[in-house]
């Protein structure tokens, strides 16, 4: 969409959140007088003083707040979403001749630089940040943005040709787009967010919306282990090219940052390292400034996070893990000296059974759970248990309702020695209000713990 053609129309913002935020300060700035709309399910008095003052003194702004937020949707003739809001309670409002469109789309499609599109059910966040640290070491100017930097329109007054976005595309934000990345990475999908999509398929069609409009001039990296991205490959028309562990892992070795692993464990994170090594030749990097940018690399917060070592034992804050294979990949990439482990949160009816057989095959000796998916998960493993030849394995486990509690179990059960590990394989909601808060305060009462004790704790990053 042409940013000439909004001039004049009937706009509404769908959302008053970050992006939300974002697009108004950008249409005001590129239209002054216009009148534009505002629509949030939330009261304007709950939001923020910062963003109570932005509506409050626009005079050319309208609001639509409250429980009837999308009644007034069929007015307009341009919706611009937030991600955060479902298409499909969106969809039986709109009106035939009326576009709908988001921030991402309007930037794609008025961006003079170039984008790499980063989006995988797991991993993007670090994908992403691997890729703007390797580009940034070249000596380019790059922007890390979307849904893990800043949200993009007001970055349009400024961008030119020659500036790199390196773009984290959530399947919210690639849902319902008409135009691609010119520089395309899928990592993976795994069954999620099933309660925002009426379906799995849903969700995977937005996922490969990353690639489904390229042109032949572009590029498409993209994971071959993973059977839905294979079969995304057929979809793109850019220059494909495929992701290898084992070649990031040689390169590496090739480079001497053999000691690159202890800091971005598991086979995943060679494969994120892939991305941005590709990436980074793809702009012509040279392949030691590249090794370089992932040395100094620091993994980010609540993804196989090493907190330290307190009592002996170590603990690893893995809260984003919100699916049971990001947890069996926390699994795998910690071996076999993991002793406890927490697990369970808000439920969306996902399948634990390969998560409870990778669970009877490992070392574990102590099972924390939170509701509600940690009964299901606790019988998962209880019926893989039952499946064994061999003796039976007996598991400690402890039902709890917060984290406290948790981890004073997790600090009375485990051995000096060994990990305790928080990967829940399911989101915080319920009992903490997103992972962030569910891996802090995990944080948090470790150190609380430890300090309680009376034991000087150490923490260590190169443990």
């Amino acid at each position: 969409m042409n940013l000439n053609y909004l001039k004049d129309k009937k706009i509404l913002i769908l959302g008053f959140a970050r992006e939300g935020i974002d697009t108004l300060r950008f249409l005001r700035r590129l239209f002054p007088r216009q009148v534009l709309t505002l629509a949030d399910q939330k009261e304007l008095s709950s939001f923020e003083a910062e963003a109570r003052k932005m509506a409050a003194k626009d005079r050319n702004l309208k609001l639509h707040f409250g429980p009837d937020y999308l009644k007034k949707i069929g007015d307009y003739d341009v919706v611009i979403k937030s991600p955060g809001i479902p298409p499909k309670i969106v969809r039986p409002y709109l009106k035939k001749g009326q576009i709908a469109t988001s921030q991402t789309e309007i930037f794609l499609e008025n961006c003079p630089g170039k984008i790499v599109g980063v989006t995988g059910t797991k991993g993007k966040s670090t994908t992403a940040s691997l890729i703007y640290a390797v580009l940034k070491n070249g000596g380019l100017k790059v922007r890390l943005v979307g849904n893990i930097g800043k949200p993009v329109l007001s970055l349009l007054f400024k961008a030119k040709p020659d500036d790199v976005f390196v773009y984290e595309l959530s399947s919210h934000q690639l849902m319902n787009l008409k135009q691609s990345p010119q520089i395309a990475v899928f990592l993976n999908i795994y069954p999620e967010h099933l309660d925002y999509y009426r379906n799995f398929q849903e969700y995977l069609k937005a996922k490969q919306n990353i690639c489904r409009y390229q042109k032949k001039g572009d590029l498409f990296l993209y994971n071959p282990g993973n059977k839905y991205v294979r079969q995304t490959v057929k979809i793109s028309q850019a220059q494909k090219i495929s992701l290898n562990s084992q070649k990031a892992k040689i390169f590496l070795e090739k480079c001497g940052r053999s000691d690159l692993p202890p800091k971005l464990l598991g086979e995943f994170n060679l494969l994120n390292m892939a991305a941005a090594l590709e990436t980074g030749r793809i702009f012509g990097i040279p392949d030691n400034k590249i090794a370089e940018a992932i040395q100094k690399f620091k993994p980010l917060s609540h993804r196989l996070e090493l907190i330290g070592k307190y009592q002996g034992v170590k603990f690893y804050n893995d809260s984003l893990a919100t699916i049971p294979e990001a947890s069996i990949g926390a699994l795998d990439a910690l071996g076999e000296n993991v002793e406890t482990m927490f697990l369970g949160g808000f439920d969306r009816g996902l399948d634990f059974g390969e998560l409870g057989k990778r669970i009877i095959k490992s070392k574990i000796k102590n099972l924390i759970f939170f509701s509600t998916s940690g009964e299901r998960i606790w019988r998962a493993i209880c019926r893989e248990n039952l499946k064994r030849t061999q003796p039976k394995r007996f598991f400690n486990h402890f039902f709890v309702d917060n984290m406290k509690e948790a981890v004073r179990l997790a600090f009375r059960h485990t051995r000096r020695g060994k990990i305790c590990l928080l990967s829940c394989a399911s989101p915080s909601f319920g009992l903490f209000r997103d992972y962030q808060e569910r891996g802090d305060l995990f944080k948090k009462y470790v150190r609380q713990q430890e300090n309680s004790s009376g034991v000087c704790g150490k923490r260590d990053e190169n443990l």
